[in-house]
């Protein structure tokens, strides 16, 4: 399909900034998005509450800006979504979860308003788990997202809606939240682009409790790296051009396991992956194989400390309301209430302990190369795939790759790999030091085009 021709719908964040400058109306992109969004989101179940009101006054408002030379940024009139558990004014914050079903803030989390500043269009919030604690999406309130590759399927979770929305053209970009993988994994599910900053590059407040400790951060998902830039650019804040590391080494060193200590991962995955790597070589990247890769093996022990102690931690505030949480979501704060504090103490000895392993791993290496996730796309309504490549394996069995970089507060992102025709997508997994989020966005955005590429959904894309 000719560039011309492209419903405006469809387009980046990167491409409307040009557009616009160009003479494009917001109020057009938002018109177009708004009725994507009444077209095919009830196949999707991807955003559940829509502010239709306040995107078309947003449109208007940017709109003129652009009109009168007063436009805030490129991303002035940009469609965004916001996740259903980062707390935006006006707008039903429900966290997936029955506690907060009539929950409306008055207050916009950081990221939130700082995307208002710069006068992007809120469309509304997108889908996830209850307390977005779960890979896959689904809760009682709003029930199952499907993946726009195959709504059967799921996009996985937490991000689950986030990425349905973005995936299938219902906004160029979504805000997002990482605590254990919860943006790569999805965007690996289906194609996109998924970032987690370093931990505090992206300021919070005004939102719901830290149950993951100081391990989940606000991150974007997109479909470009581009656009995952810009995005970065904004809610970051002032400090982002002063970011550590905006250059990438001539001949970076680089890093790749293809698994965690001979964890099961689907041979499907195996495969792609290790052909991006092949790919990166004849590029002439230098890129070492390191197996068995046994670094992150300790968070395994404890990463279930953190999760269940910080459910019974919030639900010791909600004692009367045990009843509106799903079975899981309870039997988590039972195991929590078990933990002593000298388990939760322990826990974070562990991880300081895997923290200075993996400083010395990037004094040797610049990159990781990890698979983002160990299984394809499963039944939507399962919370996880029992069996990976023949082996049994438990809840988190397909989410092994992603934790140790919110444990370890490491900047990570999930590409898209270049994927044989009718296949699902498959995604890989950059890491690299703390607060070097700039020179992974710089090194991801120099192979994109090499490496990597977006493709549309074939029943949700353009063309579809």
């Amino acid at each position: 399909m000719d560039d011309r021709e492209r419903p405006l719908w469809s387009l980046s964040a990167s491409e409307l900034g040009i557009a616009y400058a160009n003479g494009l109306s917001p109020n057009d992109v938002t018109a177009a998005t708004l009725a994507r969004i009444r077209d095919i989101n009830s196949q999707l179940n991807a955003i559940v509450t829509l502010d239709e009101a306040g995107a078309v006054k947003a449109a208007q408002d940017s709109a003129r800006r652009w009109k009168e030379g007063r436009q805030r940024n490129s991303f002035d009139g940009v469609p965004v979504t916001i996740k259903d558990n980062i707390q935006a004014a006006g707008l039903r914050a429900t966290w997936g979860s029955r506690l907060y079903r009539d929950f409306v803030p008055d207050r916009d989390e950081t990221p939130v308003a700082r995307l208002r500043e710069a006068g992007a269009v809120i469309l509304g919030k997108t889908n996830v788990p209850e307390l977005t604690l779960h890979g896959y999406t689904d809760n009682a309130l709003f029930g199952v997202t499907g993946n726009p590759w195959d709504p059967r399927l799921t996009p996985g979770g937490s991000s689950g809606g986030a990425v349905a929305a973005v995936a299938s053209g219902m906004g160029a970009v979504a805000l997002a939240t990482d605590g254990g993988g919860s943006i790569r994994r999805p965007a690996a599910h289906t194609g996109l682009v998924g970032f987690k900053p370093s931990r505090d590059m992206v300021p919070r407040n005004n939102g719901f409790p830290a149950i993951l400790h100081n391990f989940e951060v606000v991150g974007p998902i997109a479909r470009c790296v581009d656009d995952v830039i810009g995005a970065m650019a904004i809610i970051v804040g002032p400090v982002w051009p002063q970011a550590v590391g905006e250059g990438v080494s001539a001949r970076p060193r680089i890093a790749y396991a293809p698994g965690f200590s001979g964890v099961p991962v689907d041979p499907y995955i195996r495969e792609v992956i290790d052909r991006t790597v092949a790919d990166g070589r004849s590029l002439g990247l230098e890129i070492e194989r390191v197996a068995p890769f046994e670094l992150a093996d300790p968070l395994a022990e404890v990463w279930p400390v953190i999760s269940q102690t910080g459910v019974a931690w919030l639900m010791a505030g909600q004692v009367n309301r045990i009843d509106e949480v799903s079975p899981v979501i309870a039997d988590m704060a039972a195991a929590g209430d078990r933990y002593a504090a000298k388990d939760y103490l322990n826990a974070l000895d562990i991880i300081a302990a895997m923290q200075r392993t993996f400083d010395r791993f990037f004094e040797r290496y610049d990159f990781l190369i990890t698979p983002a996730t160990a299984a394809m796309p499963w039944p939507a309504k399962e919370s996880h795939p029992p069996v990976i490549d023949g082996q049994p394996v438990g809840p988190r069995g397909h989410a092994v790759f992603t934790p140790f970089a919110n444990a370890l507060g490491l900047p990570a992102i999930s590409l898209p790999c270049r994927i044989d025709d009718g296949a699902l997508p498959v995604g890989v997994q950059i890491v690299t030091a703390a607060n070097r989020d700039r020179s992974l966005l710089s090194f991801a955005r120099e192979f994109e085009s090499r490496l990597f590429v977006h493709r549309w959904p074939p029943r949700f894309g353009p063309e579809g």
